[in-house]
């Protein structure tokens, strides 16, 4: 039977070799997995984390392992190309970081042995992905393995898949299930033995026989019915020769059908299920993607408590322990390749291989019902014929692999709703910012009912959409300031214009948490994209996520918003509380103040603000306090303040009456002297790096990002190639100064 050795320890590490050592390092920096050499400038701005070559070496002894007939490496995740060596030889290379791959080391084996592998996530034009709007941490960033298999055994090799194939299919209360493996030197001796088993183990399914593919009935089937049911069968299947088990492979599957309708969303087992839910990148403070278990489970029960139905694992595929708690969890999964941002008109291949691993590895999740073929990659062109070319192959790749399931994109908002690549895929997604990026909040419901005009029988959705906060705060929140008040109303308003238009299949928001983008610097924290509910190191959960708590959670509760934000210099105080519960009662310092209802879970308070108030909201038996306290005027450090900037909002020479860096871009481009203004400017970049890193400054683009102020535009684009100096922001300052205001 096979044995997995894990080879997590003890690894050699060098950012500075340039080639493979011939013998162990005594020098190199000793490093456990998993492991990132990003984890710290990866997350601290300027878009310079190192992107190179680096190597990992372990010295072995054969009688470590398990006496076998043959031996395979499994290396779980490397970012993002990786050669292998051993013993001095290069024994295979893999192209994708996010995958499991495996290869073959039985004839290169020694008594003792020197494992290299050579990891690298410099930019290339080859391997996705290299342009977008996170991190890409190098390393070996999940586990390291050694599989001891028989000379005949369940393939490992076939895109890196788990060797079996469960298509289950409900028919009334049955369930037909389909069980197909996939074997390595099978012999005509060799039978296959396999049994289903419910959740407690009671055998509901059995077959002893050669053949690789066999059909089972289950009656009165226990369906998979996401987070309400989300229950689950187990499939063995035991490789046997003279009555000896070789080889044995084994997965979890659930039972259970879905749809989406045009008019009323999803289905999940006949009835409507209404996805509503969250996007999520993996990575973690000063950890970048090298994760834990009890990091994917702390990250699993934040999405639960905030009451979200689905998840989109951006932009990547994740680690199997994750897809594992969303199959357990009952959540249901949008699961994507890095096809993002920038076509790379020579990684088509890559795509393809990414996309074959993808399904492969995850066909047996049944969280999983929507395979993600790319993420804004018409942010340059939406009608590029290589684009639509390869969107076509992928799904029909999709398609042929996996009939089960329905394909979908997530376009960047300008993409014109009659571009040919919005035809391809079964269903269509937008990633909308009115409000943090460009225009209002208020543009958000309506676009997505032009399109439903437009295009009633294609299913719409909304794949993204969100905005930034972080410790900054103010009584008149307005588009662009950063604070936990602003990110509250938005996502307030949001869930009323989104939530309750059924025709919308999914609704995910940008993002669960805090991540890395080392090209960012902007909101006072280099290094990240903080469009997060919680903090990248998960110790905070922003106001935001209550209001979908409010929304989506069961669990009952009541919270006050504004925490953080203690020190109030008006007299009268506005108080949003957001609860699931039906009233709310508030008490200043123990005296009963107000009563209010809400039809929106969304509790409205106006206060005095005399010395020091303890509040407390009421709501049954449960309750939340915060306090506020009155002061002559507004307390600074609740204002944004960049760290590291080029230039502060307050370094900024302002004229009354005339712009500066300091108004948003939308009301310079406004008058004609600053439409011109800004044309010189990014026509010297674009003079300087024609690409702009695959980017083009389009008036779509302007216009998207018109709600910035220019400084804060100027700290946003790192990942285009634009690195504005002090100076160059002075200079366009003083030309600003000269222009009169529309």
């Amino acid at each position: 039977m096979r044995q997995i050795i894990n080879f997590n320890s003890k690894w050699a590490f060098s950012k500075n070799a340039n080639n493979p050592p011939s013998e162990m390092p005594q020098l190199w920096d000793f490093v456990n997995l998993p492991h990132t050499w990003n984890n710290i400038d990866g997350q601290d701005g300027n878009n310079d984390y190192y992107r190179g070559r680096c190597f990992y070496a372990k010295k072995f002894a054969k009688t470590v392992l398990p006496e076998s007939e043959m031996y395979f490496l499994e290396i779980n995740g490397a970012n993002s190309s990786a050669e292998v060596y051993l013993n001095g030889e290069k024994i295979t290379e893999h192209d994708g970081g996010y995958s499991t791959w495996r290869v073959d080391m039985t004839k290169y084996l020694l008594s003792d042995n020197l494992l290299v592998i050579a990891v690298d996530n410099s930019p290339n034009d080859l391997v996705y992905p290299q342009m977008a709007d996170f991190t890409f941490y190098g390393g070996l960033y999940r586990d390291v393995n050694v599989i001891c298999v028989s000379e005949s055994h369940f393939d490992l090799e076939y895109f890196g898949g788990p060797g079996i194939k469960i298509t289950p299919t409900v028919k009334g209360n049955n369930a037909i299930v389909e069980v197909e493996v996939y074997i390595k030197n099978k012999r005509d001796s060799q039978s296959l033995y396999y049994v289903l088993k419910d959740r407690v183990g009671n055998i509901v399914g059995e077959a002893d026989h050669t053949n690789t593919k066999t059909t089972f009935e289950i009656e009165n089937v226990h369906l998979w019915n996401g987070k309400k049911d989300p229950y689950l069968y187990t499939a063995e299947v035991f490789l046997y020769e003279n009555q000896q088990a070789l080889d044995k492979v084994s997965a979890k599957f659930g039972c259970r059908s879905f749809k989406i309708d045009s008019e009323k969303g999803f289905f999940l087992n006949g009835k409507e299920y209404p996805l509503r839910g969250v996007s999520r990148h993996q990575d973690r403070w000063e950890k970048g993607n090298a994760l834990r278990p009890e990091h994917h489970e702390e990250d699993i029960d934040l999405i639960m408590e905030a009451g979200a139905n689905t998840v989109r694992l951006a932009h990547y595929q994740h680690d199997q322990y994750f897809y594992n708690l969303c199959d357990e969890k009952g959540l249901i999964v949008w699961a994507e390749i890095p096809y993002i941002s920038h076509h790379l008109p020579e990684g088509n291949a890559n795509t393809v291989s990414q996309m074959k691993e993808l399904v492969t590895q995850n066909y047996n999740h049944p969280s999983i019902c929507f395979w993600g073929l790319s993420n804004e990659i018409t942010m340059k062109n939406a009608e590029n014929a290589d684009i639509l070319e390869n969107h076509r192959i992928l799904n029909d790749l999709c398609h042929k692999m996996d009939y089960t399931r329905l394909t979908t994109v997530a376009a960047v908002s300008h993409c014109p709703m009659n571009s040919e690549y919005l035809k391809i895929p079964d269903l269509v997604c937008y990633n909308h910012y009115f409000g943090w990026y460009g225009g209002d909040t208020s543009m958000n419901g309506p676009w997505f009912d032009e399109f439903h005009r437009k295009h009633p029988d294609i299913p719409i959705g909304c794949s993204e959409y969100g905005c930034e906060a972080l410790n900054w705060h103010t009584s008149t929140p307005t588009q662009g300031d950063y604070t936990e008040e602003y990110q509250a109303y938005y996502h307030e308003e949001l869930i009323q214009q989104l939530f309750p238009r059924k025709y919308i299949w999914a609704t995910y928001v940008w993002n669960m948490f805090d991540f890395g983008a080392d090209a960012r610097n902007e909101g006072g924290e280099n290094g990240q994209n903080h469009k997060g509910l919680v903090t990248f190191d998960r110790k905070y959960k922003k106001d935001a996520f209550y209001a979908y708590k409010a929304w989506l959670s069961d669990e009952p509760f009541i919270h006050i918003c504004g925490k953080r934000y203690v020190e109030r210099a008006e007299n009268k105080v506005k108080i949003t509380v957001y609860s699931n519960l039906p009233e709310v009662e508030l008490f200043l310092n123990g005296k009963s103040f107000d009563k209010k209802t809400s039809e929106n879970h969304f509790f409205k308070f106006e206060i005095p603000n005399i010395g020091e108030t303890e509040i407390v909201a009421s709501a049954g038996i449960y309750t939340d306090k915060s306090i506020i306290r009155k002061v002559d005027a507004f307390n600074e450090k609740y204002r944004l303040k960049e760290k590291n900037a080029v230039l502060n909002w307050f370094d900024i020479t302002e004229k009354e009456g005339f712009l500066s860096l300091n108004d948003k871009i939308s009301d310079i481009l406004a008058t004609s002297e600053g439409k011109a203004l800004l044309g010189q400017v990014f026509s010297e970049f674009i003079d300087k790096n024609e690409s702009l890193g695959g980017f083009e400054i389009t008036k779509d683009m302007m216009k998207m990002l018109g709600g910035f102020t220019f400084l804060r535009f100027s700290g946003m684009v790192g990942m285009m190639g634009i690195n504005f100096t002090k100076e160059k922001l002075l200079e366009i300052n003083t030309q600003l100064n000269k222009i009169s205001k529309a």
